[in-house]
């Protein structure tokens, strides 16, 4: 008997095993379709003995200093500021735009202050910002949207940024400094040996047993347990009762190049011409040193595994459907971007996941209480008991002794 079946063991389903396992002494079964733990933020060396991210770059960044030393248990951190180009007119520039972009594109020589000046000028008013689209052009205008931003987006999420939620394009600010980090969280740092061998760490636990290459529902009937952590897709839970949910998926195109350096950044973004979105060169992320480089290209696409909820508004009116499935169901708790279609990064699966654990080990700290107070009331009750029982023998041996 496992106290708990979890579904997935990428952040939601490991931080939850771990905290479950180290903190509650439950026994717990972590199950994974794929033949690796740690999702989609799993890392591998390559027949050329290069550290990879399989599933295209991941960089961890975080406002939070609980999350951050929480994984900071598993893994030694490497100090990493991000740094993203873009390849707009024949040039690399930075992104998020800055002073420098708009200074190398148009060939100017603009103050901080004098850039702010140009945004106001170029911006374009929006009564109400509602789309992606809004929120561009509101801010640097309609000809930097159209260089940096709607082909991007078009080719990123299958559909144009005056149809998708606000949301999406405010994940890429514009400044109006010379700061060229691509964010700029509190923490950031990336895992001393990888994703991977953090993962393996958090896991590394007596009360925990993994199952990988393994669907859940085969385990049906088979494989007792208590409650259930569910990290999959919500809608393939309930059997796509409302229909499926949207999302957006990446093929992944990785090459080995006979050079120590491929290009001059860590990622360089193609919003216009090419079919592919961005091409990573991972020894920027990991710090490695080899003779050769590894890159990979990413071209989004419509099918296949689900990496992006699609955020529109009636893609959210078909989430709270299944929502109240969820809400209604018993023993099972719903966690991470797939099982609560958003768009979380890194450091925000792990913060649910963390407060999921509280929630947990609260209502278990409630239900104790309770009990304590059921076996203290209990053990008075039979106290009374027996002080009545005692005093009604004593009295019936008085009276026989005097009647004797």
């Amino acid at each position: 008997m496992f106290d708990y079946l979890i579904v997935g063991a990428g952040y939601a389903g490991s931080v939850l095993a771990e905290r479950l396992a180290s903190q509650l002494d439950k026994r717990v079964l972590i199950v994974d379709r794929r033949n690796h733990i740690g999702g989609n933020a799993y890392d591998c060396y390559n027949d050329d003995g290069i550290l990879i991210h399989k599933y295209g770059p991941h960089i961890f960044h975080t406002n939070s200093q609980e999350v951050f030393e929480y994984l900071g248990r598993f893994t030694e951190w490497r100090p990493y500021e991000h740094r993203v180009e873009a390849s707009v007119d024949g040039q690399l520039v930075p992104i998020p735009i800055n002073l420098d972009t708009i200074n190398k594109l148009y060939g100017l020589k603009l103050t901080a202050f004098e850039l702010e000046e140009f945004f106001k000028k170029v911006a374009v008013h929006v009564e109400h910002v509602k789309t992606s689209e809004d929120v561009v052009i509101s801010k640097v205008g309609q000809e930097l949207y159209e260089k940096f931003f709607k082909n991007y987006t078009k080719k990123q999420w299958g559909l144009d940024p005056s149809e998708l939620d606000a949301s999406v394009a405010a994940r890429v600010p514009a400044r109006t400094n010379r700061d060229n980090r691509y964010f700029t969280d509190t923490y950031q740092a990336m895992p001393l040996l990888g994703y991977t061998r953090m993962f393996e760490r958090m896991l590394a636990h007596p009360n925990i047993k993994i199952m990988l290459q393994t669907d859940y529902r085969e385990l049906e009937g088979l494989v007792p347990y208590k409650e259930m952590i569910y990290t999959g897709p919500v809608d393939e839970f309930f059997d796509y009762t409302y229909g499926k949910l949207p999302y957006r998926s990446l093929e992944f195109k990785h090459e080995t190049h006979n050079s120590p350096v491929f290009q001059p950044a860590p990622v360089v973004n193609y919003p216009n011409e090419q079919l592919y979105t961005r091409i990573t060169e991972f020894k920027y992320l990991t710090g490695q040193e080899h003779p050769k480089t590894s890159i990979v290209y990413e071209f989004p696409k419509g099918d296949g595994d689900p990496y992006y909820p699609v955020p529109r508004p009636e893609n959210q009116e078909m989430y709270k459907k299944y929502k109240a499935l969820a809400d209604a169901m018993s023993g099972v708790h719903f966690v991470g971007r797939l099982a609560t279609y958003r768009y979380y990064n890194m450091d925000q699966v792990v913060a649910q996941a963390l407060t999921v654990f509280k929630k947990i080990a609260g209502e278990r700290e409630e239900a104790h209480t309770r009990q304590a107070k059921v076996d203290s009331d209990t053990l008075q009750l039979a106290h009374s008991f027996a002080m009545a029982h005692k005093l009604r023998t004593n009295g019936h041996s008085t009276q026989i002794h005097r009647a004797s």
